[in-house]
Order: structure tokens, then sequence, then C-alpha cells
């Protein structure tokens, strides 16, 4: 990003996926979007679904991706497939991988779990780089060669605001020594979404291959199950902004939208977005924009190298 200048595009916080989507046609491309059964995941996949895409939304919740699927279909009159998924399990992901055949021209990392209590996998792994993270990286890395084959694939990682709360602390991502911080923990997590779009870039680039992280917004979804009301609150007041200030998960889902499927960033890889445009350098004591210890190379390089290691 440095000495570049920052893509724009003629779309707001306001915007919403139907108005990103508006006039594109994605007829004969696949997605796939994770957590695509609640909040911003349904609204990205029903904009996808509705510009002509082959959907799959890869759920833990069967039952709810079902519920989803058939809204979606009496939406766009457009029938999605729903697989399972969950980010915590390799074996899950193995066989969602396994089970993928042909191209894949869009992959939507947008699944995850904010400031839950200290919980691990079976392996020992924090929970919220497990999900957040780790199985994204896993599902990206499985599903490379499709990536490949689909010439100009994209993929799309939901990151937040969080990510200025916190780098990766490679002495001890799993909080095995350190005192656990649910948000400390999540921001850490965000900042391993955007740094997983840094090295894509720079690895699967020369493949046709983009990828891009983006800040959603504040929206009301089942992400914040975790928090109470007072925490929400005070979380709002520190960022500048209130309830009345949040965004729909239409709203929320435009910046995805624009990442996966608009011309207007054609060959735009390894940024970070918020409200449907190039975030600037975050400024000390605000809350918006792009952290450098998220777009930092050396710490992508790293990082990609740790969840290899990770995962073998």
């Amino acid at each position: 990003m440095t000495g570049s200048t920052l893509t724009s595009t003629p779309f707001t916080a306001e915007s919403t996926a139907a108005d990103v989507i508006e006039g594109i046609d994605l007829t004969g491309r696949r997605a796939v979007v994770t957590g695509g059964a609640s909040g911003i995941g349904v609204e990205t996949a029903r904009a996808l679904a509705g510009a002509g895409a082959d959907v799959t939304i890869a759920v833990r919740d069967m039952t709810a991706g079902e519920r989803t699927a058939l809204d979606i279909a009496v939406d766009t009159g457009r029938e999605i497939t729903v697989t399972p998924l969950d980010l915590t399990d390799r074996s899950s992901i193995s066989a969602f991988v396994a089970a993928w055949s042909g191209p894949l021209h869009i992959l939507v990392d947008n699944a995850g779990v904010m400031a839950s209590p200290l919980a691990r996998t079976p392996e020992g792994w924090e929970v919220q780089f497990a999900t957040n993270h780790l199985g994204h990286f896993a599902l990206a890395c499985g599903l490379h060669r499709n990536l490949v084959a689909a010439d100009g694939a994209r993929i799309v990682s939901v990151s937040s605001s969080a990510h200025l709360r916190a780098g990766v602390d490679f002495d001890d991502v799993h909080f095995e020594r350190r005192e656990y911080d649910p948000w400390v923990a999540y921001g850490q997590s965000k900042t391993a979404d955007v740094l997983l779009a840094v090295e894509a870039t720079k690895r699967w680039g020369g493949e046709g291959i983009t990828a891009n992280a983006l800040m959603p917004g504040v929206i009301r979804t089942n992400l914040q199950r975790h928090v109470d009301e007072a925490e929400l609150d005070r979380i709002l007041a520190a960022a500048g902004s209130s309830a009345a200030s949040w965004k729909t998960p239409q709203q929320g889902a435009a910046t995805s939208v624009l990442l996966a499927a608009s011309p207007l960033v054609e060959g735009v890889s390894g940024r970070y977005f918020e409200d449907c445009a190039e975030a600037a350098p975050n400024e000390p004591g605000t809350r918006t924009g792009v952290a450098a210890h998220a777009l930092d190379p050396e710490a992508a390089a790293r990082l990609w190298d740790l969840s290899v290691r990770t995962l073998a």
C-alpha cells in the first residue's frame, strides 16, 4: 500500500450488498461463503446468488443452513447448496475440501467467533484463533488447486477494527502463558485475517488469485452472543459511535460483496477495506483505518509458516 493510491469506489458506509452487486453477472461462477447461515454471511450469499453465482454456504448448523437456503431461493429464485463445515475440526475441513471438485471463483471467509470465554480445541488451540484464522487458512490451502483452476479467483477475509487491539503474539499465540483476554484474543485473530490476505497475495498472486480483508462495520448479529449489552455500549462509546450508527446486515455485507464480485476492485490484492473503500493507515486514538502490524510482510510470512507447522 505504501506509495500507492488507495482504492476507492462510488459506494459508502450506507451502501447495501444489493447496491454493490447491481448490474454484475456472476453466471458460471462458483462461490463458498463460510458462516453463511447468519448475519452478514446470509446477505453475502443472497447477493452472490441473486447475481447468478452458484453459491455454497459452509455451516456448522445444518438446520439453520437449510432454512437460509430456502429463504434465499424464495427471494432470488436460485437454489444454493448447504454443506457442513466446522472450522475447529480438521477432519471436517478435509471432508469439505475432498468433496469439492472443479474451480472455485470466490471464497468468502466469513465465519467467526468474537470475544468468547477461553476455550480450546482438542489440540489445545485457543478457539478464536483456531476458528477465525487456522480453520480458514486450512480451507484456503486445501482449496488452492480449485482457486487456481478458476483463473482469477478471489479470497475475501472478514476481519474487524478489533485488529487494532492486538498483533499476533508469536511467542504465545494460544494464551498458554499470558493471561487470557477475550478481546485481545479476538483482535489477534482478526489481525491474522489481514495477514493471510497479505501473504496469499505474495504466494498466490502469480496464479491469478487475489486476496483482501475487510472491516464490515458494527452490525448486530449472532457474533455478539458472548458480549453483554453493557460491554457493547462501552465498545460503541470507545469507537465514538452508538447503536443508532450500527449498520444493517445488508449494509454490513456490502464490502464483502464488493471484494468478492465487483469489477471496481479487479486485480486489487493484499489490502484492507472498510465502508467499500480501501482503508487509510490507522491514526492513533481512532478506531478506523488499518494498523501497520496487520500489513507487515514479515509478520505475514511468519504467520503463514506458523500456520503450516501448526496444521502439519
